[in-house]
């Protein structure tokens, strides 16, 4: 695997080529109050050419970390780094790059980490403040780790037992190091479950529930009082039902519809007024820094003359998943999601031959309105045909057809970390790389989190 260089809206991201580089793909993690509180970075580990060596500055670097640390048999000064500590302290550079503090938009980070990772000085390379370690259950513990572990609980590296379905001996040696239990809650039966919630929870120890996708699982964890729960139940049909928009669905769709027509500046003022709740989001968003030249924005002729019909149309699509309570856009799982499946499509298509600006608005509304569902319910096709989508934005988001559909189709393998699906859809999607893939689902992460501060595509929504 090698690396690239690829423009994000922070500026450009240059690696050497030289060096193993590591992929991420976000999963998002939700408290009980169905806001985000984390993500879960799945990692791609990078390829070691044969030969391979660590580059300099990471062996700089180690230097740097050991000469404040206790020296431990893995990470002695002047031994040649194994393979698998080269990929170690490649995923832990790749961590600490700005791409992917940026996606994480203020969130904790849970990532999953090897013996190698954990043995190695590189690992005091990570904030402790910012990332949760992984212990999964194929960890080999042995006295070394344990002491290992404890050593890194002293430095107060906060750390997470993985995908645990049983009670085990591994289980239990870590158990006293770990602040949070991921548990699968598709794999346990229900009465081991609900034993085990509460046994851990008696032991102070936060839980999460893994592979939550149906709304039922999330029901049953949320009863046995999980703290937080990893999966994507809530962008399912079936959680709509759960979520309180900020304004009117009529009133947006109908916003939405007239867009569509290429209006006068006339027409979006009579149809605003109609919404009292729109007009003072869209004067918020005219008056935000992004938009404001030098003077404040009073009347909604002026609002909608700033603000531009472009950027009032993806304001309302992304109003759409936004939940009715005061919560800051960042914290919102449905909006974001939205935001950023809709962004990584329209970048990835600015990278293939023969794209142009239509081609681009056409992959952000495929994003966007790929689970729309979550939001009204009821029949995908009948709200898409609502929207009066164009029928190749149709045909990518029900059949997964054409080059929107193979791109919505790669976003769909990123989301879940599927990298092998994820690298299929890649010979189809050439020039781009499952590298660039990745790195563009950070990106699009970036913008989404930040959005609402940059008014590059929404406001701060308030009611």
């Amino acid at each position: 695997m090698t690396s690239i260089a690829i423009e994000t809206p922070g500026g450009s991201v240059a690696t050497d080529d030289a060096s193993p580089v590591a992929s991420f793909a976000r999963q998002p993690i939700l408290n009980r109050e169905g806001m985000l509180c984390g993500y879960e970075l799945k990692v791609l580990a990078p390829e070691v050419p044969a030969g391979g060596s660590e580059p300099p500055d990471t062996a700089a670097a180690q230097s740097a970390a050991q000469a404040d640390t206790d020296t431990t048999p893995d990470s002695l000064p002047g031994r040649a780094p194994t393979p698998a500590q080269i990929i170690a302290r490649a995923i832990v550079r790749a961590l600490v790059q700005a791409d992917v503090r940026s996606a994480l938009t203020g969130h904790p980070a849970y990532v999953d980490v090897t013996r190698d990772l954990l043995l190695d000085d590189a690992i005091l390379r990570l904030p402790r403040e910012r990332f949760i370690l992984e212990l999964p259950p194929s960890l080999e513990v042995d006295d070394t780790l344990i002491e290992r572990i404890v050593y890194l609980h002293g430095r107060r590296y906060r750390f997470a037992l993985d995908d645990v379905t049983q009670p085990t001996d591994s289980f239990a040696k870590l158990l006293p190091y770990a602040e949070i239990i991921k548990i699968d809650v598709t794999r346990v039966p229900r009465t081991l479950l609900a034993k085990l919630a509460s046994v851990l929870k008696s032991a102070g120890k936060l839980l999460l529930a893994l592979r939550v996708d149906a709304q039922d699982d999330f029901e049953t964890a949320h009863g046995l009082g999980f703290d937080c729960f990893q999966g994507y139940y809530f962008a399912r049909a079936q959680s709509a039902a759960t979520r309180r928009v900020s304004a009117p669905r009529h009133a947006l769709l109908n916003l939405l519809q007239l867009l569509a027509g290429d209006p006068t500046v006339a027409q979006l003022e009579a149809e605003l007024k109609l919404n009292p709740v729109l007009v003072m989001h869209l004067m918020k968003l005219a008056n935000s820094s992004g938009l404001a030249l030098g003077h404040r924005v009073t009347t909604l002729r002026d609002a909608i003359n700033a603000t531009g019909t472009d950027r009032i149309a993806r304001w309302t699509q992304l109003l759409l998943y936004a939940d009715g309570r005061k919560v800051a856009l960042e914290d919102d799982p449905l909006l974001q999601l939205a935001a950023s499946r809709a962004r990584f499509m329209e970048l990835a298509i600015e990278r293939m031959p023969e794209a142009g600006r239509d081609e681009a608005d056409a992959a952000f509304l495929t994003g966007v309105f790929s689970f729309v569902d979550a939001v009204f319910g009821g029949s995908l096709e009948k709200t898409l045909n609502v929207l009066t989508l164009s029928r190749p934005i149709q045909a990518a988001i029900l059949h997964r057809e054409g080059r929107l559909g193979l791109l919505l189709s790669a976003v769909e393998a990123l989301e879940t970390g599927a990298w092998d699906r994820l690298g299929e859809l890649g010979e189809q999607l050439q020039p781009l790389t499952l590298e660039e893939l990745a790195q563009l689902g950070l990106a699009a992460g970036a913008w989404a989190g930040v959005a609402d501060r940059s008014a590059e595509g929404l406001e701060r929504i308030e009611d």
